[in-house]
């Protein structure tokens, strides 16, 4: 070596290296648990008593594969239903004389009023199918207390729905098997719910809530999701109370449920059956668990078996089946009239939520709130009484409060590193942006958003100790340290006040995140222990005494990688689907998203190390370095191409039709739209082939191109209001006139009545000769006072930006009758009522057109035909 360089210029470049290579190690870790790796599917060899992937994978080809789309008004919703009644027939034959298995096919129709996206909106629907399969002892009875599972086997618009949600119909065919064929007989009845109903809007559960005999024998329910392919099985609600939380944690064989995962759902697009059966129509004790991973290809046609993780089935069917033999065999488990009768001194109230986490699936600690006030509260009390023993040769109330008065500083000074480390991410981000053409560049490179913005975060939390380290407030001359023992104390102290603030913030706001920083504070007190007796040992300027302080918090530090991990790669993927914001601040919205996600979880993974490494890396060039690194990887970031055929972009396409009567169109259009921030020019400049098909010029931009009015998009209501910078490009009609003899229309089917009160209008809707109807919307406006939908009551009013006030309904379910319904006005007032029908058939214009876009583009196509009536 070079005897220019002295050993304490190597020293902090070794102390980088260990800690990139220890960081290396956790975050390998983190991605084999997170992609399931260390789960091994079983064979269909497997014994019958334990539960098989490749069982239930061949139930998802079938659903998913050869039957494919199972949209509501598509064939594919019927035949999936038929071959789910089969398999459940077929069971009920096999099952032995100790077993009451009971088939029930029921159509539903109903009509409520519910608040979606935020948007209050009326839904109607009739003849939609659910599907039960009730396994029982042979002496049960119909009110014994029961376990729901429930799951949907529709698919959303243009999607085979593998993930979406023909796995979960899939468990839940393999876990009945498994019940039937291994002897099990269930203490309490299980009632499998396979819904045909969710993703137009929650109706299937709705209507087995309303109307279904066993729905109060209900004494808890599993409800289980996808928002993507596999991954972690998330709990990501829970309740009523902490029982079912408990129960997880007691059951899960491999346990993935994050208390903080309640505080995060409410901000997420969507909604799931979860809140019907625990909060809309009923309080029925019960669990959400949703596939969290491969959420590009949520809701695209991309959702196929083959993008499936492995593992992801294997682990929720054994959790699943232990979770039912838990609530089955629990003595808490009570029907509707029992819970009724008992209030709330078995579950608590609503709100007594629990905390509760699982160790990288490893295991999962659980303890109740009551537990976490006393628990939370330690590491305050400590922080307290540290003043104490450090002073301990002079204990007084002056000296107290000036070594408190130290650690406070010591907590501003890791505040002020923990903001630096969010907000330095975000000015790069915002840095990028204004010199690229195209944002979210790491949308399909997750990796590529960890190089650009870890390194500059890193580099935040340092440089307030740089800053820090120069200071006049060091002057520590009424204590007997020297200025870089009173640095690395005051910090140290500070980071402990921070975190265990914090923990108490959480639980006092009624959050459940509070267990992450609970576990760091704890284990920041023998971090400071091991290095005191390391530092006696080796000498407080070794690494050997930095090596002491880390590894105690090697346990948390993996956990806030797992977890950080999970949580930036979540956000990534839902960043495809989030919606359009309009520009100029949507270009930037979702890369500050993931700078501001990323520097928290640089703070937490990194934080607690910094009071003893920021000794060894506080330094210019070490900061430098990092800087310099992230400066570098946004400069490559420019040629990663935002998008692949694993991580799509999403492009709607919609055929309006404007209409006037069952037979004339007035207009017809090409209107698109996206839903994340690369708008339709990006769109159009990477895909020529169908900007030729749409005689898209070289001059092309968004102010010489007609907007599609928002109005115009009424039949995805109000998925709609994620969508802006629409686009409208003119298209023929013929085509559709040739297809179809008769179009959607609305008419009068009797007088108008205006005797004695409001004037009342009886409507009457003709779908024409449409065969694949998703769903219609009516938009309604003018002095609507009433009208027969919702137990005559009305929805909220809406509003299309400027526009009045409207009342918007939801139809949908296929028959041979017309709806039939009527408005009530209180005034003279004429009502307008807009009507729009969507359609899943294209002509054959448009299948081509849909054909030009590349295959990284996933585009969900469909007819629309939108009329407007006034009485």
């Amino acid at each position: 070596m070079d005897r220019g360089i002295s050993r304490s210029d190597v020293s902090p470049w070794k102390c980088l290296i260990a800690l990139g290579f220890l960081y290396g190690a956790m975050s390998a870790l983190a991605y084999w648990v997170l992609h399931m790796k260390h789960v091994k599917p079983l064979t269909v060899d497997a014994p019958v008593d334990c539960f098989s992937e490749t069982r239930a994978l061949n139930h998802v080809r079938q659903l998913a594969q050869v039957i494919g789309g199972r949209q509501e008004g598509s064939p594919g919703l019927h035949e999936a239903a038929r071959y789910i009644k089969a398999q459940m027939e077929m069971l009920q034959n096999q099952a032995g004389p100790d077993f009451r298995v009971e088939v029930d096919e029921t159509f539903v129709n109903g009509s409520f009023n519910m608040e979606i996206l935020g948007r209050s909106i009326s839904l109607g629907y009739r003849n939609h199918t659910n599907l039960l399969l009730r396994i029982s002892s042979a002496d049960s009875k119909d009110s014994d207390p029961s376990v729901l599972v429930n799951g949907h086997f529709d698919s959303p618009l243009g999607s085979p729905g593998a993930g979406d949600c023909a796995s979960c119909v899939a468990s839940m065919l393999e876990l009945a098997r498994l019940i039937v064929e291994s002897g099990w007989v269930p203490p309490r009845p299980i009632i499998f719910l396979f819904n045909g109903a969710e993703e137009v809007f929650l109706l299937g559960s709705h209507g087995f809530a309303t109307t279904h005999k066993w729905y109060n024998s209900i004494g808890a329910f599993i409800n289980i999701e996808a928002s993507g392919t596999g991954g972690l099985d998330l709990v990501c609600q829970s309740g009523r109370g902490s029982w079912p939380s408990f129960m997880y944690a007691k059951s899960a064989v491999y346990p993935m449920a994050h208390s903080s995962a309640q505080d995060v759902f409410p901000i997420i697009p969507g909604d799931t059956d979860y809140r019907i059966f625990s909060e809309d129509y009923g309080d029925i004790p019960g669990l959400d668990i949703i596939f969290v991973f491969g959420g590009y290809f949520y809701h695209t046609s991309y959702d196929t078996i083959e993008r499936l993780l492995p593992g992801s089935l294997q682990a929720r069917g054994e959790n699943l089946l232990n979770l039912i033999k838990g609530f089955a065999n629990s003595s808490e488990l009570q029907n509707a009239q029992q819970r009724a009768s008992a209030g709330d001194v078995r579950n608590g109230s609503k709100n007594d939520r629990a905390v509760f986490f699982d160790y990288l699936t490893w295991f999962m600690i659980f303890y109740t709130r009551k537990e976490a006030l006393v628990l939370h509260s330690l590491p305050m009390v400590v922080l307290l009484l540290v003043p104490f023993f450090l002073n301990f040769s002079n204990v007084g109330v002056s000296s107290w409060f000036g070594m408190f008065l130290e650690m406070i500083k010591g907590l501003l000074l890791h505040t002020f590193a923990i903001l630096l480390a969010v907000i330095i991410p975000v000015v790069f981000s915002i840095f990028r942006l204004l010199i690229s053409s195209n944002t979210m560049n790491w949308f399909a490179h997750p990796s590529l958003a960890f190089l650009m913005f870890v390194p500059c975060s890193f580099a935040g939390l340092l440089i307030p100790r740089i800053i820090w380290g120069n200071s006049p407030m060091l002057d520590g001359a009424s204590l007997k340290e020297s200025r870089e023992d009173l640095l690395d104390g005051r910090h140290h102290w500070g980071a402990f006040g921070f975190y265990s603030s914090l923990s108490m913030v959480y639980l006092y706001a009624g959050l459940g995140g509070g267990f992450m920083t609970f576990f760091v504070s704890v284990c920041m007190i023998l971090s400071w222990c091991f290095y005191g007796l390391f530092s006696y040992l080796f000498g407080q300027k070794s690494l050997r005494a930095v090596v002491g302080y880390i590894v105690p918090l090697v346990p948390p530090l993996t956990f806030n990688v797992y977890f950080g991990g999970f949580l930036v790669q979540f956000l990534v993927e839902k960043m495809g689907m989030m919606g359009s914001l309009p520009n100029p601040y949507g270009f930037f919205i979702p890369d500050i998203i993931i700078a501001s996600a990323i520097g928290i979880v640089t703070g937490w993974c990194v934080g607690p190390i910094v009071p003893i490494v920021g000794h060894w890396l506080a330094r210019s060039n070490i900061v430098q370095f990092m800087l310099h690194i992230s400066v570098a990887m946004m400069a490559i970031s420019s040629q990663f191409f935002p998008y692949s055929t694993s991580a799509p972009k999403r492009l709607v396409l919609q055929h309006t039709f404007q209409t006037s009567d069952a037979s004339q169109i007035l207009d017809s259009s090409y209107e698109f739209s996206v839903v994340d921030a690369n708008s339709l020019y990006f769109v159009f400049k990477n895909a020529p082939e169908a900007a030729k098909e749409l005689q898209i010029h070289s001059d092309f931009s968004l102010d010489n191109t007609a907007h599609s009015e928002q109005s115009n998009w009424m039949v995805l209501l109000p998925v709609s209001y994620l969508f802006s910078g629409s686009l409208k490009f003119p298209a023929r009609e013929q085509d559709i006139i040739n297809h179809y003899k008769q179009l959607p229309k609305l008419s009068m089917n009797k007088p108008i009545v205006t005797s004695n009160g409001p004037r009342r209008v009886y409507l009457e809707l003709n779908l024409g000769s449409l065969k694949e109807v998703w769903g219609a919307v009516l938009n309604i406006t003018g002095p609507l006072s009433n009208w027969s939908f919702a137990d005559n009551k009305l929805p909220a009013p809406e509003k299309f930006k400027a526009g009045p006030l409207s009342y918007i309904c939801r139809l949908s379910g296929s028959s041979s009758e017309n709806w039939s319904f009527w408005l009530e006005a209180n005034s003279s007032e004429a009502l307008r009522v807009d009507l729009g029908v969507l359609d899943q058939y294209l002509v054959e214009k448009t299948r081509k057109l849909k054909g030009h876009f590349p295959a990284w583009m996933d585009v969900i196509a469909y007819s629309s035909f939108l009329s407007s009536y006034t009485y």
